[in-house]
């Protein structure tokens, strides 16, 4: 009887983990032109980083700060979104949410430029943000 238990609280705690996005870091293609309230005409935004997760999901609340940091950094340049994809299902639909966390990269356009799942550190967000030309108004 105990090894049974063993077995459904293993089980359990392998789904919760899929779930959540298990820090999975993956690359998936971009989806093009996203309908989305983001990129507003004549604003000086360059880039709409969307995070798609939720306040109860571990790699989704290590992003918390990377976003925070991110908009202090770049100011009215980058834009920072946040969709808590189990309160907000229209966004979980609309950016095609596979797992969480997900970031999305639109640019001034709203066209979807690159797409990650799972934690992603801020080195990496900035290394893409610079092959955008797009530069930090302080460090």
């Amino acid at each position: 009887m105990k090894n049974s238990n063993k077995i459904i609280i293993a089980l359990i705690l392998i789904v919760t983990l899929a779930a959540c996005g298990k820090n999975q870091n993956k690359e998936q293609e971009p989806q093009g032109k996203v309908n989305n309230e983001h990129n507003a005409a004549g604003s000086n935004v360059k880039i709409t980083f969307v995070e798609l997760g939720s306040v109860t999901c571990i790699p989704c609340k290590q992003m918390q700060p990377v976003m925070k940091s991110i908009e202090e950094k770049y100011g009215g340049s980058v834009k920072v979104v946040f969709h808590d994809v189990w309160k907000d299902k229209a966004a979980q639909k609309r950016y095609n949410i596979e797992l969480i966390p997900t970031q999305v990269f639109l640019d001034e356009n709203g066209n979807e430029f690159f797409r990650h799942q799972g934690f992603f550190a801020e080195n990496e967000i900035i290394k893409l943000f610079e092959s955008r030309g797009v530069k930090p108004i302080k460090n």
